[in-house]
Protein backbone atom coordinates (compact mmCIF):
# COMPACT_ATOMS: atom_id res chain seq x y z
CA UNK A 1 0.00 0.00 0.00
CA UNK A 2 1.25 3.64 -0.82
CA UNK A 3 2.36 5.95 1.42
CA UNK A 4 0.43 8.91 2.46
CA UNK A 5 2.18 11.56 1.63
CA UNK A 6 3.48 14.42 4.46
CA UNK A 7 4.37 17.78 4.53
CA UNK A 8 6.73 19.79 7.01
CA UNK A 9 5.45 23.25 8.73
CA UNK A 10 7.58 25.70 9.73
CA UNK A 11 6.73 28.48 11.57
CA UNK A 12 10.01 30.71 12.27
CA UNK A 13 9.58 34.06 14.29
CA UNK A 14 11.38 36.75 15.62
CA UNK A 15 12.91 34.62 18.74
CA UNK A 16 12.05 30.86 17.81
CA UNK A 17 11.38 28.14 15.44
CA UNK A 18 8.39 25.46 15.55
CA UNK A 19 8.33 22.35 12.99
CA UNK A 20 6.17 19.75 12.90
CA UNK A 21 4.76 17.14 9.80
CA UNK A 22 1.45 17.08 9.19
CA UNK A 23 -0.15 14.44 6.74
CA UNK A 24 -1.10 16.00 3.19
CA UNK A 25 -4.96 15.56 3.54
CA UNK A 26 -4.85 16.50 7.35
CA UNK A 27 -3.15 19.76 7.54
CA UNK A 28 -4.57 20.83 10.65
CA UNK A 29 -3.29 17.27 12.88
CA UNK A 30 0.45 18.49 13.39
CA UNK A 31 1.94 15.44 14.67
CA UNK A 32 4.72 16.59 17.61
CA UNK A 33 5.86 19.95 16.98
CA UNK A 34 9.38 21.28 18.48
CA UNK A 35 10.21 24.28 19.09
CA UNK A 36 14.15 25.60 18.95
CA UNK A 37 15.78 29.01 19.24
CA UNK A 38 15.38 31.30 15.61
CA UNK A 39 18.43 30.35 13.60
CA UNK A 40 21.08 33.17 13.53
CA UNK A 41 22.12 32.44 9.75
CA UNK A 42 20.74 31.98 6.76
CA UNK A 43 22.92 28.66 6.70
CA UNK A 44 21.91 27.58 10.10
CA UNK A 45 18.02 27.46 9.04
CA UNK A 46 18.90 25.35 6.45
CA UNK A 47 20.85 22.83 8.48
CA UNK A 48 17.94 22.41 10.81
CA UNK A 49 15.56 22.19 8.41
CA UNK A 50 17.66 19.54 6.46
CA UNK A 51 18.30 17.57 9.78
CA UNK A 52 14.28 17.19 10.14
CA UNK A 53 13.95 16.34 6.98
CA UNK A 54 16.30 13.73 7.29
CA UNK A 55 14.95 12.64 10.53
CA UNK A 56 11.51 11.90 9.37
CA UNK A 57 10.05 8.18 8.74
CA UNK A 58 11.25 7.39 5.01
CA UNK A 59 7.97 5.82 4.94
CA UNK A 60 6.20 9.15 3.79
CA UNK A 61 6.83 10.96 0.83
CA UNK A 62 7.63 14.74 1.45
CA UNK A 63 5.33 16.63 -0.44
CA UNK A 64 6.19 20.08 0.54
CA UNK A 65 7.86 22.42 2.30
CA UNK A 66 5.72 25.43 3.84
CA UNK A 67 7.10 28.26 6.07
CA UNK A 68 5.83 31.29 7.55
CA UNK A 69 7.99 34.49 8.08
CA UNK A 70 7.92 37.65 10.55
CA UNK A 71 8.18 40.16 8.14
CA UNK A 72 7.61 40.76 4.28
CA UNK A 73 7.96 37.51 1.73
CA UNK A 74 7.81 38.09 -2.25
CA UNK A 75 6.88 34.76 -3.77
CA UNK A 76 9.62 32.48 -1.73
CA UNK A 77 12.00 35.29 -1.09
CA UNK A 78 12.23 37.39 2.21
CA UNK A 79 12.74 40.67 1.35
CA UNK A 80 12.53 42.02 4.76
CA UNK A 81 12.56 40.50 7.89
CA UNK A 82 12.75 43.02 11.16
CA UNK A 83 13.81 40.91 13.88
CA UNK A 84 15.72 38.64 11.44
CA UNK A 85 17.73 40.65 8.95
CA UNK A 86 20.28 37.55 7.90
CA UNK A 87 17.34 36.30 6.40
CA UNK A 88 16.55 39.52 4.00
CA UNK A 89 17.28 39.28 0.08
CA UNK A 90 16.73 35.01 1.04
CA UNK A 91 15.28 33.14 -1.61
CA UNK A 92 13.68 30.43 0.91
CA UNK A 93 12.51 28.09 -1.87
CA UNK A 94 16.97 28.09 -3.01
CA UNK A 95 17.60 27.76 0.78
CA UNK A 96 16.15 24.37 0.93
CA UNK A 97 16.21 23.20 -2.58
CA UNK A 98 18.43 20.06 -0.72
CA UNK A 99 15.25 19.06 0.70
CA UNK A 100 13.94 17.65 -1.96
CA UNK A 101 10.32 19.77 -1.82
CA UNK A 102 8.57 22.43 -3.11
CA UNK A 103 9.14 25.52 -0.75
CA UNK A 104 5.44 27.56 0.24
CA UNK A 105 6.46 30.71 2.03
CA UNK A 106 4.71 33.66 3.37
CA UNK A 107 4.02 35.93 6.09
CA UNK A 108 2.95 34.49 9.26
CA UNK A 109 0.07 36.82 9.89
CA UNK A 110 -1.03 35.81 6.03
CA UNK A 111 -0.30 32.14 6.78
CA UNK A 112 -2.60 32.13 10.12
CA UNK A 113 -5.65 33.61 8.20
CA UNK A 114 -5.23 30.88 5.62
CA UNK A 115 -5.82 28.34 8.20
CA UNK A 116 -8.51 30.36 9.16
CA UNK A 117 -9.88 30.76 6.14
CA UNK A 118 -9.26 26.35 5.37
CA UNK A 119 -10.36 24.56 8.64
CA UNK A 120 -11.12 27.53 11.71
CA UNK A 121 -13.10 30.68 12.54
CA UNK A 122 -13.22 31.81 9.11
CA UNK A 123 -14.58 28.99 7.13
CA UNK A 124 -16.86 29.69 4.65
CA UNK A 125 -16.02 33.67 4.34
CA UNK A 126 -14.66 35.37 1.15
CA UNK A 127 -14.30 38.64 3.55
CA UNK A 128 -12.20 38.76 6.94
CA UNK A 129 -9.67 40.59 8.50
CA UNK A 130 -7.03 39.11 11.05
CA UNK A 131 -5.54 40.97 14.06
CA UNK A 132 -2.44 38.75 14.89
CA UNK A 133 -1.62 40.87 18.17
CA UNK A 134 2.08 40.03 20.09
CA UNK A 135 5.06 41.42 20.81
CA UNK A 136 4.23 43.47 17.51
CA UNK A 137 0.84 43.45 15.19
CA UNK A 138 0.76 41.02 12.31
CA UNK A 139 -2.38 41.48 10.07
CA UNK A 140 -3.76 40.21 6.68
CA UNK A 141 -7.11 40.61 4.79
CA UNK A 142 -9.53 37.98 2.87
CA UNK A 143 -11.04 39.54 -0.27
CA UNK A 144 -13.27 38.00 -2.75
CA UNK A 145 -11.61 34.05 -1.14
CA UNK A 146 -8.36 35.01 -1.66
CA UNK A 147 -5.29 36.23 0.86
CA UNK A 148 -4.48 39.66 -0.22
CA UNK A 149 -0.94 39.82 -1.09
CA UNK A 150 -0.26 43.54 -3.03
CA UNK A 151 2.48 43.46 -5.39
CA UNK A 152 5.37 43.12 -3.27
CA UNK A 153 3.95 40.59 -0.60
CA UNK A 154 3.12 43.60 2.02
CA UNK A 155 -0.46 44.40 1.84
CA UNK A 156 -2.52 44.86 4.77
CA UNK A 157 -0.32 46.15 7.48
CA UNK A 158 -2.27 47.20 9.95
CA UNK A 159 0.37 47.59 12.63
CA UNK A 160 1.59 50.72 10.45
CA UNK A 161 -1.99 52.38 10.36
CA UNK A 162 -1.78 55.72 11.92
CA UNK A 163 -4.73 58.02 13.73
CA UNK A 164 -2.19 60.31 15.08
CA UNK A 165 -1.16 63.00 12.09
CA UNK A 166 1.60 64.07 14.11
CA UNK A 167 3.87 60.85 14.88
CA UNK A 168 7.45 61.54 13.60
CA UNK A 169 7.50 57.21 12.67
CA UNK A 170 9.36 54.80 12.94
CA UNK A 171 11.81 52.57 9.97
CA UNK A 172 11.01 49.21 12.01
CA UNK A 173 7.52 49.69 14.05
CA UNK A 174 4.80 51.06 12.99
CA UNK A 175 2.31 53.62 15.22
CA UNK A 176 -0.22 51.14 16.30
CA UNK A 177 2.17 48.87 16.89
CA UNK A 178 3.81 51.05 19.07
CA UNK A 179 0.54 51.95 20.37
CA UNK A 180 -0.83 48.48 20.94
CA UNK A 181 1.37 45.28 20.89
CA UNK A 182 3.07 43.11 23.40
CA UNK A 183 5.81 45.80 23.75
CA UNK A 184 3.79 49.02 24.72
CA UNK A 185 1.53 47.02 26.58
CA UNK A 186 5.09 46.37 28.78
CA UNK A 187 6.01 50.05 28.87
CA UNK A 188 2.53 51.20 29.67
CA UNK A 189 2.63 48.46 32.44
CA UNK A 190 5.97 49.60 33.72
CA UNK A 191 4.79 53.56 33.48
CA UNK A 192 1.70 52.72 35.65
CA UNK A 193 4.27 50.74 38.43
CA UNK A 194 3.28 47.19 37.58
CA UNK A 195 6.12 44.88 36.33
CA UNK A 196 4.73 44.04 33.02
CA UNK A 197 1.29 44.22 30.32
CA UNK A 198 0.26 40.72 31.55
CA UNK A 199 0.03 42.92 34.87
CA UNK A 200 -1.72 45.31 33.95
CA UNK A 201 -4.23 43.44 32.13
CA UNK A 202 -4.99 41.80 35.80
CA UNK A 203 -4.86 45.07 37.30
CA UNK A 204 -7.63 46.31 34.75
CA UNK A 205 -9.59 42.88 35.16
CA UNK A 206 -9.54 43.85 39.28
CA UNK A 207 -11.01 47.11 38.72
CA UNK A 208 -7.90 49.12 39.08
CA UNK A 209 -8.28 52.52 37.99
CA UNK A 210 -4.99 53.63 36.41
CA UNK A 211 -4.85 49.90 34.82
CA UNK A 212 -8.41 50.08 33.33
CA UNK A 213 -7.33 53.70 31.83
CA UNK A 214 -4.11 52.48 30.01
CA UNK A 215 -6.26 49.69 28.72
CA UNK A 216 -9.25 51.50 27.41
CA UNK A 217 -6.43 53.42 25.84
CA UNK A 218 -4.62 50.61 24.17
CA UNK A 219 -8.32 49.72 23.04
CA UNK A 220 -9.08 52.67 21.16
CA UNK A 221 -6.33 52.58 19.70
CA UNK A 222 -7.00 49.38 18.18
CA UNK A 223 -10.92 50.39 17.50
CA UNK A 224 -9.68 53.54 15.85
CA UNK A 225 -7.31 52.52 13.26
CA UNK A 226 -9.20 49.06 12.89
CA UNK A 227 -12.26 50.87 11.93
CA UNK A 228 -10.51 52.39 8.66
CA UNK A 229 -10.23 48.81 7.67
CA UNK A 230 -13.33 47.70 8.07
CA UNK A 231 -15.05 50.79 6.16
CA UNK A 232 -12.73 50.40 3.45
CA UNK A 233 -12.89 46.43 2.96
CA UNK A 234 -16.28 45.70 4.39
CA UNK A 235 -15.44 42.26 5.82
CA UNK A 236 -17.67 39.54 7.10
CA UNK A 237 -16.19 39.14 10.23
CA UNK A 238 -12.59 40.48 12.11
CA UNK A 239 -10.34 37.59 13.74
CA UNK A 240 -8.42 38.61 16.63
CA UNK A 241 -5.14 36.05 17.17
CA UNK A 242 -2.06 36.75 19.33
CA UNK A 243 -1.39 36.61 22.77
CA UNK A 244 -2.66 40.23 23.55
CA UNK A 245 -6.34 38.67 21.97
CA UNK A 246 -6.45 36.42 24.96
CA UNK A 247 -6.92 40.48 26.59
CA UNK A 248 -10.22 40.99 25.08
CA UNK A 249 -12.73 40.95 27.93
CA UNK A 250 -10.64 43.97 29.19
CA UNK A 251 -10.10 45.90 25.72
CA UNK A 252 -12.97 44.41 23.85
CA UNK A 253 -15.49 47.74 25.29
CA UNK A 254 -13.26 50.21 24.36
CA UNK A 255 -12.02 48.43 20.68
CA UNK A 256 -16.08 48.36 20.21
CA UNK A 257 -16.69 52.00 21.17
CA UNK A 258 -14.20 53.17 19.08
CA UNK A 259 -15.08 51.66 16.05
CA UNK A 260 -19.21 52.39 16.23
CA UNK A 261 -17.93 56.33 17.16
CA UNK A 262 -15.57 55.86 13.79
CA UNK A 263 -18.02 53.64 11.25
CA UNK A 264 -21.28 54.81 9.55
CA UNK A 265 -24.36 52.65 10.69
CA UNK A 266 -24.76 49.75 8.17
CA UNK A 267 -20.79 48.65 9.48
CA UNK A 268 -21.34 48.69 13.15
CA UNK A 269 -21.91 45.34 13.90
CA UNK A 270 -19.02 43.46 12.68
CA UNK A 271 -18.18 40.39 14.00
CA UNK A 272 -15.11 40.26 16.29
CA UNK A 273 -14.40 36.79 17.00
CA UNK A 274 -11.33 34.76 18.01
CA UNK A 275 -9.23 32.59 15.97
CA UNK A 276 -9.81 29.08 16.14
CA UNK A 277 -6.11 28.02 15.81
CA UNK A 278 -4.65 30.10 18.34
CA UNK A 279 -1.10 30.29 18.69
CA UNK A 280 -0.51 27.34 16.53
CA UNK A 281 -2.35 29.40 13.33
CA UNK A 282 0.61 30.25 11.48
CA UNK A 283 2.29 26.70 11.92
CA UNK A 284 -1.31 25.43 10.89
CA UNK A 285 -1.61 27.56 7.79
CA UNK A 286 1.75 27.02 7.03
CA UNK A 287 0.93 23.11 6.72
CA UNK A 288 -2.07 23.93 4.22
CA UNK A 289 -0.03 26.12 2.05
CA UNK A 290 2.37 23.09 1.80
CA UNK A 291 -0.23 21.58 0.06
CA UNK A 292 -1.45 24.02 -1.92
CA UNK A 293 1.62 24.96 -3.30
CA UNK A 294 2.88 28.62 -4.72
CA UNK A 295 -0.42 30.02 -5.08
CA UNK A 296 -1.48 28.88 -1.40
CA UNK A 297 -3.10 32.64 -1.04
CA UNK A 298 -5.99 31.52 -3.64
CA UNK A 299 -8.46 30.19 -0.67
CA UNK A 300 -11.26 29.50 -2.78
Amino acid sequence: MNAVPSVLALDLGGTSLRAGFALLDAPAELGAVERWPAPESADALREKVLALVAARQASEPLAGIGITIPGLVEGTVARWVPNLPHLDGVDLAELLADCGAPVAAGNDAQMALLAEAKLGAASGLDDAILLAIGTGIGSSVLSGGRIVRGSRGAACSFGWASADTSDPGEDRSGWLERQAAGRALDKLGRDAGFADGAALIEAARAGDRVASLAIHQVGAALGTTLAGAVALLDPQAVLLAGGVSEAIDVLGPPLRAALTRNLPPHLRQIDIRPGHFGPRAGLVGAAVAAGLGPEWWRVR
